[in-house]
């Protein structure tokens, strides 16, 4: 597999990108320069501040403070860059307290801003609304979404394996009630099935509640096409040889399940399940965006285009929008990387 998938150049460069949006995840807090909730009404909807690498000919990054004026015409706050106020640039620089990896308190951010808080001088993607930095938001957004995907992939390979191999491996009664399920769930509209879900969720649940709530909701509906294919591999598989002889021997159904046919055809099953993170990590962001998923104070990919909604301040802001450019991109890295994983799973491809 590893052979033919290297093989694969566009699945090669994917899964590089899927690492690099992983160690986001892992690394959020030191990549993030500023608390995902510090706002100020003063900042309200910065443009972006991009960074000058060099001053006279010296590499020497800084970026270029701002003056706030209110425009007579349209009474909004108008900012402008002052060129002769240079704020230097620093990586690794000191910023807010955090732990790294879960574990290692440190104030280590991989930029900052000298002489100042940098949540209060540095605005590299912009603000929003409430004058939040949306990179600092982006990096936490990043580790929910991505997360999300992983966990409810998690549960949907336990639950479609589990009940699949029920399904073939026992047959009748249990088959019956199986697919009659499956094809109940799959004959549900999705989004109308979010939204009741969603909207049985309780008001009073904390964030953590409702990313656990959400993450099951998604679990819950992507199970049923992994069931359906290990279904089938098993009605084809429990005839042979092998699965005879570890009945004979006495082993139990869990086991001839888990420790036999699981493993025959795992590449398979590497290749849907990467296949269905993507779809995952679509489920969430989109009911996040609809306002029927997670909602603030939490912070993912959905919750931040939520602010993309009105054109009137898309038109305005269209930085607001910069969330939905790692959407695509973790979106189309995981689906080449699938079709690589396929490719080189395939036991009758060349």
């Amino acid at each position: 597999m590893w052979w033919r998938f290297r093989k694969h150049r566009v699945a090669m460069v994917s899964t590089v990108v899927v690492f690099l949006f992983y160690l986001v995840v892992i690394c959020a807090d030191f990549l993030a320069y500023s608390t995902p909730l510090a706002s100020e009404a003063q900042r309200s909807l910065l443009p972006p501040q991009p960074i000058h690498w060099f001053d006279g000919g010296r590499l020497r990054p800084h970026v270029y403070g701002l003056a706030g004026r209110r425009d007579p015409v349209t009474f909004k706050r108008v900012y402008t860059p002052d060129p002769e106020k240079k704020i230097l640039v620093r990586f690794f620089a000191r910023g807010f307290e955090y732990h790294l990896f879960g574990l290692i308190p440190t104030n280590r951010h991989f930029i900052g801003v000298e002489g100042a808080p940098a949540e209060e001088t540095l605005f590299v993607l912009g603000t929003d609304e409430q004058g939040r930095d949306v990179w600092s938001r982006l990096m936490y957004g990043t580790q929910t979404s991505l997360t999300i995907g992983l966990v409810g992939v998690a549960l949907s390979l336990i639950l479609g394996v589990l009940l699949g191999g029920i399904s073939g491996l026992y047959g009748g009664v249990m088959d019956t009630i199986i697919q009659r399920v499956i094809e109940i769930l799959r004959s549900i509209p999705t989004i109308p099935l979010w939204m009741g879900l969603a909207a049985a969720l309780p008001n009073e649940w904390t964030t953590m509640q409702i990313y656990f709530a959400i993450t099951l909701i998604i679990s819950l509906v992507g199970w049923t096409e992994l069931a359906r294919v290990v279904r089938g591999r098993f009605l084809s598989l429990r005839e042979e040889d092998f699965v005879m002889a570890a009945e004979l021997a006495g082993c139990g159904q869990m086991r001839i399940i888990f420790t036999h046919l699981v493993p025959s055809f795992l590449s398979h099953i590497i290749a849907a399940t990467t296949l269905a993170i993507p779809a995952m990590i679509i489920s969430e962001t989109s009911l996040s965006f609809l306002g029927l998923g997670l909602r603030p104070p939490a912070i993912s990919w959905g919750v931040l285009l939520q602010q993309a909604q009105n054109v009137q301040a898309l038109a305005i802001s269209p930085w607001l929008l910069i969330p939905s450019i790692p959407v695509i991109i973790v979106i189309l890295a995981f689906n080449f990387m699938g079709d690589g994983l396929r490719d080189a799973a395939d036991p009758y491809g060349h």
